[in-house]
C-alpha cells in the first residue's frame, strides 16, 4: 500500500510543470526578507522589555512620624523606601505607617525632591533630562498615595501606601537605554500642615 502512495505521489510530480527560475528567485527573496523583518522586529521588542532600573526613595517627614511597614531604618537615622526593580509600564506599591507628631490637627502633604539617575559609571544623568532632551521626570516617574486628606489628630497614625508609576513612554523608554540607567533614587517629603 505504502508503494502505491508513493507512486500516486510521484507521478503527481511529474504532471506538476516546474517552477521558472524567477519563481524560485522570488519566493526565496520573500522567505529571506521574512526572517529579516522578524528578527529585527523581536531584537527590538527585547530592547524594552529588558529595560528595568533599582530605586531608592529617602522619606523626610516634617510633623509626622513614619515608621514600620515597607520603611527600612539605615544606621545614620535615614528611611528609606526600596522600590526594588521598577519596569517602564508598571506600579510598584509601598506602604508604612505615619503618626502626627502636632498638637493640633493637620493635613499631610506629598511631595518628592532631589532626583538622581545614575549610569552604568555611577555618573548623575539627571541634567540630561533639560532642553534639548527634555523628558519631564515628574510624568515619567510618578509618585501618588491613598492619603485623602483627612486631618490627623495630635498622636493619630495612619496606614498609607504610596504607589511608583514608571511611565512606558518611546521616549523615557529610550532615554533609560540611550543613557544607560542603571538606578535612581530621589527624597520623599512629607509635611504635616496645620488645618
Amino acid at each position: 500500500m505504502h508503494v502505491k502512495v508513493l507512486k500516486n505521489i510521484l507521478s503527481f510530480f511529474k504532471k506538476v510543470p516546474l517552477p521558472r527560475k524567477e519563481t524560485i528567485l522570488l519566493v526565496l527573496v520573500v522567505a529571506l526578507l521574512t526572517i529579516l523583518i522578524t528578527t529585527s522586529i523581536s531584537l527590538l521588542l527585547e530592547k524594552y522589555d529588558n529595560t528595568r532600573i533599582p530605586s531608592l526613595g529617602t522619606i523626610r517627614t516634617i510633623g509626622v512620624e513614619a515608621y514600620g511597614g515597607s520603611l527600612i531604618q539605615l544606621s545614620n537615622g535615614d528611611k528609606t523606601l526600596d522600590w526594588g526593580t521598577i519596569y517602564p509600564g508598571t506600579l510598584t506599591k509601598r506602604s508604612f505607617y505615619l503618626k502626627s507628631q502636632s498638637t493640633v490637627p493637620i493635613i499631610l502633604q506629598l511631595s518628592t525632591s532631589n532626583w538622581t539617575l545614575l549610569d552604568v559609571d555611577g555618573e548623575n544623568t539627571t541634567d540630561f533630562l533639560k532642553p534639548p532632551d527634555y523628558i519631564p521626570l515628574n510624568e515619567s516617574l510618578r509618585i501618588t498615595w491613598d492619603y485623602n486628606g483627612t486631618p490627623l489628630s495630635p498622636n493619630e497614625e495612619i496606614y498609607v501606601t504610596l504607589t511608583l508609576n514608571a511611565t512606558d513612554s518611546i521616549e523615557f523608554v529610550d532615554y533609560l537605554i540611550d543613557y544607560q540607567i542603571r538606578e535612581f533614587s530621589f527624597d520623599i517629603i512629607i509635611v504635616g500642615n496645620e488645618t
